[in-house]
């Protein structure tokens, strides 16, 4: 007996979601509404465009955060943020998590001190501080203002900040990547913190072993957005 051979397909979207009962729940428009996203459920980049800033927290919960400039404990020591929230563009996001999940693997984290800045907030730590050399002038911005930078350092599966031999905002050359009088560890720990940033679309800078901007996030537009504290 012959029997008719029926075949169709199933969208991948489908399929994937059929993998992910604890997720079936949210609609697609519910995920891309809320820019929903974490290391285990389904990326759907779809509909938002890179350039558009967006909640670090709403896509992962794999990073650490101290907004250094939402406290007092930074180089300026002034509270220049209302709240230490890390918003990027969704490209920077995008690489910036790749990043992190190599880190994973690798028994550490990604710990975020400074991520998209505000021009406004520029303006006030010229005020502050104006010069050049420690804050970037604010009639030309900077990377952080255009949504493409981080600060950032590594912490180990205990939440303990790697030694990378200075503290975030050091200014001198100890806080170099060319600098090599330091412990052979610190040179180990800023080696691993840079390759595999690099791997991951980042471009280091050569003076502050903290700070990592997108590559050719240079070309994003200088930005006045402001998230909402509540």
């Amino acid at each position: 007996m012959n029997f008719l051979k029926i075949s169709f397909s199933i969208p991948l979207f489908l399929l994937l979601f059929s993998c992910k009962p604890s997720e079936s729940t949210f609609s697609k428009n519910e995920l891309l509404k809320n820019n929903y996203l974490n290391g285990n459920s389904i990326v759907l980049y779809e509909g938002i465009n890179d350039t558009t800033f967006v909640k670090l927290k709403k896509f992962s919960t794999d990073f650490a955060y101290d907004m250094k400039y939402a406290t007092e404990d930074n180089f300026l020591k002034k509270k220049v943020y209302d709240c230490g929230e890390c918003y990027l563009r969704l490209k920077t996001i995008k690489s910036l998590i790749e990043a992190n999940n190599e880190f994973i693997s690798k028994g550490y984290h990604i710990k975020l001190y400074d991520c998209y800045r505000p021009i406004d907030i520029q303006k006030k730590m010229w005020e502050i501080v104006p010069d050049a050399d420690y804050v970037a002038d604010p009639s030309k911005g900077s990377i952080h203002n255009r949504g493409g930078a981080v600060d950032i350092t590594l912490i180990d599966k205990d939440g303990n900040e790697l030694d990378m031999g200075t503290k975030f905002d050091f200014f001198g050359p100890k806080a170099g990547h060319s600098y090599q009088d330091l412990p052979e560890l610190v040179k180990q720990n800023r080696a691993l913190l840079k390759e595999v940033m690099l791997k991951h679309n980042f471009k280091s800078f050569q003076s502050e072993w903290w700070h990592y901007n997108l590559s050719e996030s240079y070309k994003d537009k200088l930005a006045n957005f402001k998230w909402d504290c509540n």
